[in-house]
């Protein structure tokens, strides 16, 4: 049985939609140095899909539950199995609103983790830092340079 929606925004997402939440780490540069930060994301099910076939990931483990179960009012709740240091990502709802619809489109995604339950055996690994604070900034001196000829018609 669907219930309503929960979101004013979102009329085709009601409370029993499914929905998958990873643990992920990532870091945050502060004064030279890097922190380590626990952060729940909703995990789209085509990430789902490349998660499960074994790609490296900084997702520690996946949790499979209900778009009702995660947002009470306009806040969202902390499924237990996750550490209480662990935050929300930033526009947590509006990436879990679209992460629930992905799952709408494509059921089948669904199988990999059955709703309810955790699982953990993704091949972790923190090689790759994911830095949530950088900050790209283009140099003069990143320009290629480029031989006088190379836009002209010989």
């Amino acid at each position: 049985m669907k219930t309503g929606s929960l979101h004013p925004n979102a009329p085709d997402v009601s409370a029993d939609d499914y929905l998958v939440l990873g643990l992920a780490t990532c870091f945050i540069k502060e004064d030279g140095e890097v922190h380590q930060v626990p952060i729940v994301e909703p995990i789209p099910s085509a990430a789902l899909e490349a998660l499960v076939k074994g790609i490296p990931t900084s997702y520690q483990m996946a949790c499979a539950t209900t778009w009702g179960a995660v947002l009470a009012g306009d806040t969202p709740q902390k499924p237990a199995e996750f550490p209480q240091s662990a935050q929300f990502c930033d526009d947590f709802v509006e990436r879990a609103l679209a992460a629930v619809r992905t799952y709408k489109r494509r059921p089948v995604a669904q199988t990999h983790i059955p709703q309810g339950t955790t699982r953990q055996d993704f091949n972790y690994s923190v090689e790759r830092k994911r830095v949530l604070n950088s900050q790209h900034i283009v140099r003069t001196e990143d320009n290629v340079k480029q031989h006088e000829y190379t836009h002209k018609v010989l």
